[in-house]
């Protein structure tokens, strides 16, 4: 029998789908690059960067050219972003420009595709709330048409937008899972997709079977404890429910850490260690 040397078996574990690996080796960090090596270190194996800070898609492409080389450098993929849109870029309201948001995501996507980022999550709370006054059933209909036009430029470039629920205290608009399924199932296009994360479903009283009715439209996952967001395992919060709810619909996407540290670079690892740990007591120690 010839054999079979480590390395060749280790390309061919990395040329897998992320279905057909562990959900304990789909875990990252939402970070800047220049945690990269720490975050390689704990037991990440992407990285979740700013959107707007990395990307810096109101400037020039020149504007870019530094971070790229560092995307290249990095030791880990730069598999997803978050921090989608400034503040004062509206999403909903009468001051709304779809254009020049459209241009923003652009750029932001075609400088994405030069560095593999494969999923933009769509949070920005401040951005698509809804104004004071305006209708909602019009806010709505603003949104899911620039959903509709973003997940056109998704296709283009290869990058998947997420839909992020949050909690009351961070926006008047999609709080839930569910709600953001409507968005989702509305668009209908496979550029467009849900999140869940953890932090903002125990905040909103949430529970895990909505991630069981999203089953293939879930498509990215965060995670933090619900206390003062804290890294997995400072208080003890239990996230089984979600990875069980995860296992029934065999979800095939990424877990994210995206918490208040009080120190990352001291935290990391052992963040990582507890996620694995609860994802190894519901998956066992096999493949999915």
């Amino acid at each position: 029998m010839k054999k079979i040397y480590l390395p060749v078996l280790f390309f061919v574990f990395a040329l897998l789908p992320l279905s057909a690996q562990d959900l304990s080796e789909r875990i990252g960090i939402c970070t800047s690059i220049a945690h990269d090596a720490i975050l390689k270190s704990a037991g990440c194996s992407y990285l979740e960067i700013g959107i707007r800070e990395f990307f810096v898609p109101e400037q020039p492409d020149s504007a870019f050219v530094s971070n790229r080389k560092e995307a290249l450098a990095c030791v880990l993929p730069l598999s997803t972003g978050n921090l989608f849109f400034p503040g004062d870029m509206r999403l909903t309201g009468p001051e709304v420009d779809l254009e020049a948001t459209l241009r923003y995501v652009e750029a932001a996507m075609r400088r994405a595709q030069q560095t593999g980022t494969e999923i933009f999550v769509l949070g920005s709370g401040g951005s698509r709330r809804v104004p004071d006054g305006f209708d909602r059933a019009e806010a709505v209909a603003q949104f899911t048409e620039l959903c509709r036009r973003i997940a056109l430029l998704g296709g283009k470039y290869g990058v998947v937008v997420v839909i992020e629920p949050l909690r009351m205290e961070e926006t008047n608009f999609i709080h839930t899972v569910r709600e953001a399924l409507e968005i989702v199932r509305a668009v209908h296009h496979p550029n467009l997709q849900a999140l869940a994360d953890f932090y903002h479903m125990a905040c909103m009283g949430e529970d895990a079977q909505a991630l069981v009715e999203a089953g293939a439209a879930l498509h990215h996952c965060h995670i933090a404890e619900k206390d003062g967001r804290a890294a997995p395992g400072v208080h003890g919060d239990d996230f089984t429910p979600y990875f069980r709810a995860l296992k029934q619909i065999n979800y095939p996407g990424r877990l994210s850490i995206e918490c208040s540290w009080t120190d990352m670079d001291e935290q990391a690892a052992t963040a990582v260690a507890e996620v694995k740990r609860q994802i190894k007591s519901v998956y066992g120690d096999t493949l999915r």
